[in-house]
This record gives structure tokens, C-alpha cells and sequence, in this order.
């Protein structure tokens, strides 16, 4: 696919055309204010119905789907497949990753709210999982795509002893509106188990999350702020009622 032509979620065709930051569909002629890259890959042991969740039927266009077999081609494909106005749909928060390398490209320097019920901090050395589906914003900040400065962990309530020791040395915060009036362009990591589990189904449940409408409530915030240059979905269960809701969030994000 190319960044400049996507498959529209109703003709099923290549005929969505990008318009500035979002599409227009040459075909039935509907406009779309973001470009979907679909990330199905979980990286872990037991993740296939994240993997499965990311093909979750959204009403956007399809820019690319991205299935690499390493997640080092993967980062680098989905960086590269970013539409201007970029919503990604992945497995595990691992998707996260390129989308941030490639706006960071983009934009020089990038701000992430990372709303998560875990840490997702982890390294080879301190995870007891071995899962990379634990490592992701590690793997950022290590790798100095973005600075500890610049990140917000929100929502999280299952951490392990080395993430919470990790975040009192960097100093990562836990106050998003702090991070609005810090930062340039944010990215909005939203692993959706920082929901709690009886509004939406997700792989990795945790008890005591948000609810719809307290995230929506933030997700708008991000939006009006006028900071937002992307979205990314993860964690989620292959459950249809899932589209619905995840239709709420990207309507309180303005997309």
C-alpha cells in the first residue's frame, strides 16, 4: 500500500486518497480524519487473541497492515507506514514502539501518555515473563527515542518492584496535564486493560481500572490541547463489541 491511498472501510477498495491530514474515498466519497495501520502481532507467549483483536472492524482506512517477522522489521515498517494523522490498531503495546520512532522522526521531539494497567518497563534482565509485550516504553527510553521527562504513566496498578524502582530514578510522572503544558506533540499509548474490565475486553484484565467515560474525559483533554499527532490501540480481546467502544475513544480524540 501506499501512505497516499488506502482501503476505505466501506468500498473494501483502494479508493480512500489522502487529503491533507486525513482521506477522502474517490469512490463513495466519504472523508476520514486519520489513516488506519493495523498491527497484528503479539510479542509473547499466549497473545494470539490480541493478534486477533487487531482485526477489529474500524470505521477508518486501512493505510497498511503491518506483519513483520522480527519485531526490529517491524518497528522500522510501521515508523515508515505512518499516515499524517496516524491511528494504529496493534497486538501488544510493542506497536507502540515504531509508531513513536516514526512521529519522533516526524516531529523532532514527542511527548507519550502511556495509559497502561502495567509498567510495560521491564527489561530482558528484570522481566519474570521474558515477554517482550512487557519491555515496549523501556525499549523507548533506553533507546533514547524519548526522554523520561517526556512520558506519563497513567492508569497503571500492576507493577513489578523493578518498574516501580525504574520509575522513581528516571522520574517519570504520573500527571497528565503536567505533560500538556510541557510538551510539543503527544502520542497517546493506550493499552485499553487500563480500562477497568467490566466496560471492555482485553487481554490482561486487571481489576479497578478507569472507566469509558473517565478515559474519554482525558482523551478529550489530549484533543483539545491541539498537541495530539497520534493513537495508538492495544490489548485488546477479539471481542466485535470492542469497535463500538473503541468508536468512543476516537470520537473524544476528534478523529
Amino acid at each position: 500500500m501506499s501512505l497516499l491511498r488506502a482501503k476505505c472501510p466501506d468500498c473494501r477498495t483502494l479508493t480512500a486518497v489522502s487529503v491533507d491530514d486525513g482521506y477522502e474515498c474517490h469512490a463513495c466519497g466519504r472523508t476520514f480524519k486519520a489513516g488506519l495501520v493495523r498491527v497484528p502481532r503479539a510479542w509473547g507467549d499466549g497473545g494470539e487473541p490480541m493478534v486477533e483483536a487487531a482485526s477489529l472492524a474500524l470505521d477508518y482506512p486501512e493505510v497498511a497492515v503491518v506483519e513483520e517477522e522480527t519485531l526490529a522489521m517491524q518497528t522500522l515498517a510501521v515508523a515508515s507506514d505512518l499516515a499524517a494523522r496516524p491511528l494504529v490498531l496493534g497486538g501488544c503495546c510493542c506497536a507502540h514502539v515504531g509508531a513513536v520512532e516514526g512521529l519522533a522522526a516526524r516531529h523532532g521531539r514527542v511527548a507519550v501518555l502511556w495509559l497502561d494497567a502495567h509498567g510495560d518497563l521491564n527489561t530482558p534482565e528484570t522481566s519474570p515473563s521474558g515477554d517482550e509485550w512487557g519491555m515496549p516504553l523501556r525499549m523507548l527510553l533506553d533507546r533514547g527515542t524519548i526522554a523520561a521527562g517526556d512520558v506519563v504513566l497513567w492508569g497503571a496498578r500492576n507493577l513489578d518492584p523493578p518498574e516501580v524502582d525504574y520509575i522513581a530514578a528516571a522520574g517519570i510522572g504520573d500527571d497528565p496535564e503536567a505533560l500538556l503544558d510541557r510538551a510539543g506533540a503527544i502520542y497517546v499509548a493506550l493499552d485499553c486493560d487500563v480500562v477497568d474490565p467490566d466496560e471492555i475486553a482485553v487481554f490482561m484484565p486487571e481489576p479497578g481500572g478507569l472507566s469509558l467515560y473517565e478515559l474519554e474525559e482525558l482523551l478529550s483533554r489530549m484533543r483539545e490541547s491541539g498537541k495530539l499527532v497520534g493513537v495508538g490501540f492495544t490489548g485488546l480481546a477479539p471481542d466485535p463489541a470492542n469497535a463500538e467502544k473503541l468508536g468512543r475513544l476516537t470520537t473524544a480524540l476528534g478523529y
